[in-house]
């Protein structure tokens, strides 16, 4: 099964992230005399799947930011109940769980033969490793979500926030950083065209 066809399965996650609100990120300011790209359509090319990638990591965003306002009930005057609360914390659990393994499987193997941070077995395993505490602070969630549901009224708005406050700094750090990664300013330094062309989430 191809990338491509991979990434199809957490689509119907993104419905809120419209296509049309995708932006390609700003190039980077090239030092030497030749430019990097021959033209804008060249840029464009090499960025489409930084934008890709940008575009599922914003919504992982807008969705932990929205776990966390309605942490202290606020849920409530959204007309869900605590059950549905906790629903979507297991949404997040599953959405970041999902496309992580699918990066790690098929995903990082093919940028790692380039690009160390992706590839597990280098020292400079940044991303593998962002990825291992991203997972521990899902643990730690999850375990927390189990205790509300068994007991509602144990349910504690201080406690929810500080265990998404445990992982925020690593899972928001490491969206931004694996997006900076992937520009089409780095990629073009390490990948012919035809390879970059496999990489590509359609």
């Amino acid at each position: 099964m191809s990338i491509s066809k991979l990434w199809t399965l957490t689509r119907p996650a993104f419905a809120l992230v419209s296509r049309r609100t995708m932006s390609t990120p700003t190039s980077d300011t090239n030092t030497t005399d030749a430019p990097l790209f021959a033209s804008p359509q060249e840029e464009r090319k090499w960025n489409q799947l930084s934008a890709q990638m940008s575009n599922f990591h914003n919504y992982f965003k807008q969705e932990f930011n929205q776990l966390y306002k309605l942490a202290d009930g606020s849920y409530e005057r959204r007309g869900l109940s605590l059950t549905d609360y906790l629903d979507t914390a297991r949404s997040l659990d599953h959405h970041l769980t999902m496309h992580h393994t699918i990066e790690e499987r098929f995903f990082f193997p093919r940028l790692a033969k380039k690009l160390p941070q992706f590839d597990k077995n280098s020292q400079d395993r940044a991303h593998l490793e962002s990825h291992e505490g991203i997972h521990q602070g899902l643990v730690n969630l999850m375990a927390l979500v189990s205790k509300f549901e068994e007991d509602q009224t144990s349910y504690s708005p201080v406690e929810m926030r500080a265990c998404l406050d445990s992982f925020r700094d690593v899972l928001f750090n490491h969206l931004d950083e694996e997006v900076e990664d992937l520009k089409g300013s780095n990629l073009k330094k390490h990948f012919t065209l035809q390879e970059f062309n496999g990489l590509l989430m359609h």
